[in-house]
Order: C-alpha cells, then structure tokens, then sequence
C-alpha cells in the first residue's frame, strides 16, 4: 500500500465559461471532462489536465453561480502548484502572464527550485514550479493543440499548499496513517517556515509543503478557494486497504464512493482539511473518444436517465 502522488485538486469558480477561458485559453490546459458534480448535478464539474487527464495532472472546478468570493484562511488548501519543464518554461509564462494581464509575483526560489506565483481572474492562489533537474513522479505531457507553447507547457500538479494551526495534528494523518515523510524546510518570502513532506518517489508531483499560522481566521471558501485535494492510490483493491487502514485508525470517512472515473475516500485530516484518495483508473476515456475528451458533456451511467433535465439546468460551454 503506497500514496503514489498527487491524484488531483479540487476547486471553486463562479462561471463555468470564464474558467474555461483562463485554465484553456491563457494557461493552455486541455479540457479533458465536462461532466457534473455527481452529488449535484445542476451544477458543472470540469477537469484540465495533460494530453489525456493522467493522474497527478488534473486540475478541477465545481461551478456555483451564487458563490460569493473566497476569503483566504487558516485551515485550508492555500496553494496549488502546476509543473512545467524547465527554468526557461517559468520565463516563458512570466512573459505570457504579463501580456495577458495576470496578476504574478515574478519568478522566485522556494525549497532549492525556481518558483512563480500568480492568480487567476478569480483570485485563486496558483504557482508555477519548475522541474528542472527532478527526479521522482513522471510529469504528464501538455496536448498537441494547446494554446501555450508545447515545449514550455503545463505537466501536472506541483507541490500542495497547506496552511493549519497545528501542524503535528496533520502528521497524525499524513505521516502516521498516509506514510508521507518530513524532508525538509525553507523560508517562504515573508521569512515564514515552511514545512516540506514527500511520498513514494518524490519530487515536485508527490509533496505537501506546510504553513503553520497562529494568526489567521478560518477561510471561508468561495470561489477562488480549494475544495479538496486527492492523492493517487494504484487501484479498487488497494482503495479498500486505506479505507480498512482509515477506519483501524478511527478516521472519519466516507467509505468506497465510485466517481465512475475512478474510485474514492474522502476524509477530513484534524485541522479540517478535506483529503481524498483516488485511483489512477480507469480513466476519462472509459466513456468519451481520447481525440475527443471535454468536448461534449460526459454523465456517469446513473445520471443519464437525467441527462435532458441537466443539459436544461446548465449553460452551455463553448470551448
């Protein structure tokens, strides 16, 4: 039983056509499912990520159109990094987001790499991250016909940022029961200490980076926040031996859910954090054309029945 990696995260948006345009158009990221939130359909769920939505590459939204603004906090998922190839690929995109008028920090150096963070349109709390000279968790590979340059695009998800107030809380779980391993520290721009844990093979695709505060309300998530963050479990087998382990360890969880893509968990880690943990398969081709992925909106066997009322619910995406 091994934690493989970041599976994918989870995040808030208020208009499903505006996200769209940023994560397709400005970030180059493929669409790779257009689907629904499976516990409420009238609202959108839309998955980006590589060429064909590999595990570790998938960024995610649930659209709420009533959603008020995210009011950044404690107890929360407060940065989500995306890996590119190289040193030369972050001058790219600092480039890139200064023509398209993205709000940006400039490259910078955390724990030995070089870094840039930016912000979307709805202020959600993004960073750049370099993998130049990496070794551990493959990348993906970004599409044919993104909309960045090839050469220079998107690989997968870096590194996650936590923020809590008690630290040795999150160890509980994810060193104690998940097997993430502490590697290290590093000083964030404010001279905050940063704490940095790793599983399985390493590198920028499979590490938590922590901020511990004392000094921060509980966030209020609203667009612009995170929702969740998965981790990558081999397969059904294995899913139902974390969820034996979750439950050895009196780890409040939902039990076995099938999200039709893969399987899951979900639980909450002692600050509140919700954590998932998700198999690699079977995958976005099990219902959609690999040539063809987002292009059209995807519903699990169970909704389908559905699928007239739901198509009248949601406004169309034009891609």
């Amino acid at each position: 039983m091994n934690i493989l990696g970041i599976h994918h995260v989870s995040a808030m948006t208020k208009k499903a056509q505006q996200n769209v345009d940023f994560y397709t158009t400005i970030l180059g990221m493929r669409m790779v499912k257009k689907t629904v939130n499976q516990d409420d359909p009238s609202m959108y769920h839309l998955f980006y990520g590589d060429e064909v939505g590999n595990p570790g590459t998938e960024l995610t939204f649930f659209e709420i159109p009533q959603i008020g603004q995210n009011h950044n906090g404690n107890h929360s998922i407060s940065t989500t990094s995306l890996r590119v190839p190289d040193d030369e690929a972050l001058e790219y995109w600092r480039d890139r987001l200064t023509a398209y008028e993205v709000d940006h920090d400039g490259i910078q150096e955390a724990f030995g790499r070089h870094v840039l963070p930016f912000r979307d349109h709805e202020h959600q709390r993004l960073m750049l991250v370099s993998d130049e000279g990496e070794h551990g968790v493959a990348s993906g590979t970004p599409w044919e016909h993104s909309k960045a340059k090839r050469e220079y695009g998107i690989t997968g998800l870096g590194p996650i940022h936590l923020t809590v107030p008690k630290v040795d809380w999150l160890e509980s779980i994810i060193v104690d029961v998940l097997g993430f391993t502490f590697i290290g520290d590093y000083n964030d721009q404010k001279a905050r200490t940063v704490h940095v844990y790793s599983v399985e093979e390493g590198g920028t695709g499979a590490e938590i980076h922590v901020h511990e505060r004392f000094d921060l309300p509980p966030e209020r998530l609203g667009r612009g926040g995170v929702h969740h963050v998965a981790f990558r479990v081999a397969d059904e087998q294995e899913l139902q031996q974390w969820i034996d382990l979750l439950n050895q360890n009196e780890v409040g969880n939902s039990g076995f859910v099938d999200r039709h893509y893969f399987k899951a968990v979900y639980f909450r880690e002692p600050n509140g954090i919700l954590f998932e943990l998700a198999t690699d398969g079977p995958g976005f081709a099990t219902d959609e054309d690999m040539e063809h992925l987002g292009e059209s909106l995807a519903l699990p066997p169970f909704l389908e029945d559905k699928r007239t009322q739901i198509e009248s619910i949601l406004e169309p995406i034009h891609l």
